[in-house]
């Protein structure tokens, strides 16, 4: 009798790991691929479609357009910078040229009046009249090399802002810690002139921001925020913060999501001192990059929509993320937070990370994957 009980509990945990395995895949590995990989497997609204732009991209991460079409990628671990081009247009890079490496997990890339900006963890480098030598890089000039050099949330991503000015961010050099008074820097993002001259503090209280745009309609700035870790599974949330003005302070590290005070810092401040999220996003859903979607291919409900490439949860139970998620807004408030391409977890394994967002001339929606290595287009039609 006691055997028959072992094995009837065994049975019925077999079929709750299998159930649970079962809700989780998002779609079945017979469905997309041998070995439950593949663009195959990128679930999408009804309407879109999603292919390869680039392939081989080693450690694919931020990316930069320039108004002749050059598309530019940096990466983190893999120490690259990338230069892509669709000379035939059909809608797939041609060659996958690296015009810099070696350096400093140069993650983040912005591109203006012919000049690549790269930021690598302490410096923010400059390749000037880049396009018209692609097959042989200028040697950079350092716009700035004074950033704090700690690796710890260290790298970089970079981008113009409405006023010209180049906003970098500043993580925590820790999971949480109290440092304002150490370094005014940390949990912030700055912005300079394009030539690195006047570094200011735009925003604090942000331990870690790997993603942020501009609302078309309003110019206001956005930004993804990555929670803190050891809280459990479910807590904090990641934020989509919205900063329309300097100054402003988002909590980090007294407070998490709208009203979670941190149990080691909470006591000092109360979170109603600080400026709450939009939106509380999944937890641990590392959500990077992000844009607003300001393109003409996709239908009208998605215009000025916003979309935020979730790297995907590391340390989670049961992990979240790895998608691209749509935040839709009206009259400039979130009303919802859904998923709009997932697949690249496919039960407790993901095969892809999307890491940034993009939108093309022509509409279509670029992603970049530092795990796979590629760069994917999701089109409509």
């Amino acid at each position: 009798m006691k055997g028959t009980r072992i094995i009837l509990g065994f049975f019925a945990l077999a079929i709750l790991v299998f159930s649970a395995y079962a809700v989780l895949r998002t779609v079945p590995i017979n469905e997309c691929g041998d070995n439950g990989t593949g663009i195959e497997c990128i679930g999408l609204p009804p309407g879109f479609s999603i292919d390869y732009y680039a392939e081989g991209v080693e450690g694919a991460r931020s990316m930069a357009l320039s108004p002749e079409g050059t598309l530019f990628a940096g990466s983190r671990g893999a120490g690259k910078v990338y230069a892509m081009t669709d000379r035939d247009g059909d809608n797939k890079a041609d060659d996958v040229l690296v015009i810099a490496e070696g350096l400093d997990m140069p993650n983040g890339v912005a591109f203006r009046n012919g000049s690549l900006y790269v930021a690598e963890i302490s410096r923010v480098l400059r390749y000037d009249d880049i396009e018209a030598r692609l097959e042989n890089p200028p040697d950079p000039v350092v716009v700035r090399g004074d950033f704090p050099a700690d690796r710890s949330h260290g790298w970089k991503y970079i981008k113009f802002g409405p006023d010209g000015k180049l906003y970098v961010p500043v993580g925590m050099p820790c999971n949480v810690c109290n440092l304002e008074e150490e370094e005014e820097r940390y949990g912030t993002i700055m912005r300079m002139e394009p030539d690195g001259s006047q570094p200011e503090i735009f925003a604090r209280g942000i331990r870690n921001t790997v993603g942020f745009a501009w609302n078309p309609e309003t110019g206001e700035l956005w930004f993804t925020d990555n929670g803190r870790d050891w809280l459990g599974d479910d807590l904090p949330p990641d934020e989509l913060n919205r900063a329309p003005v300097p100054g402003m302070h988002f909590g980090f590290p007294y407070c998490h999501g709208k009203d979670t005070p941190d149990p080691e810092y909470g006591e000092l401040r109360d979170c109603s001192e600080f400026t709450a999220p939009e939106v509380e996003l999944g937890p641990h859903v590392a959500a990077l990059g992000m844009t607003f979607y300001n393109g003409s291919m996709f239908p009208e409900e998605y215009r000025n929509q916003i979309f935020i490439a979730e790297h995907g949860s590391w340390n989670r139970k049961i992990p979240i993320g790895y998608r691209v998620s749509l935040v839709r807004l009206e009259n400039g408030t979130p009303v919802s937070y859904e998923p709009f391409a997932d697949g690249w977890l496919q039960g407790l394994a993901s095969w892809g990370r999307p890491v940034d967002v993009l939108v093309m001339p022509d509409g279509a929606l670029l992603v970049s994957d530092d795990k796979n290595n590629a760069i994917y287009r999701i089109s409509y039609s």
